[in-house]
């Protein structure tokens, strides 16, 4: 199983098989303690720079609560992961914002 499902299946609290075959565009409400938990764990799972941006990608498109750069300050103004953590996740999707904007404007 790939890691979107798996968190999906963790963040609702229910086996989603198909979560990409669905035919409703639902997105995801993330609030409780044991889905940030599952967040975090799914953000340290990710080995390179490339997945944690994959993990963005989806994670934007299919939860309802906020961006993920929201998501992690929030988990990091409550404490819940470290300052060197959230500054690695953050800085790697601060740089390809960086890059997607030269590129932009380069063009």
């Amino acid at each position: 199983m790939s890691k979107p499902k798996i968190l999906a299946k963790c963040l609702i609290g229910i086996v989603l098989i198909r979560i990409l075959m669905t035919t409703t565009n639902k997105q995801i409400k993330i609030s409780s303690t044991s889905t940030n938990d599952a967040l975090i764990d799914q953000l340290r799972a990710c080995q390179n720079p490339e997945e944690i941006l994959k993990f963005e990608q989806w994670f934007n498109s299919n939860i309802e609560s906020d961006k993920l750069y929201k998501k992690i300050c929030e988990l990091l103004k409550n404490r819940s992961i470290s300052r060197g953590l959230a500054s690695k996740w953050l800085l790697t999707l601060i740089e390809d914002r960086d890059r997607t904007i030269n590129t932009l404007s380069v063009e």
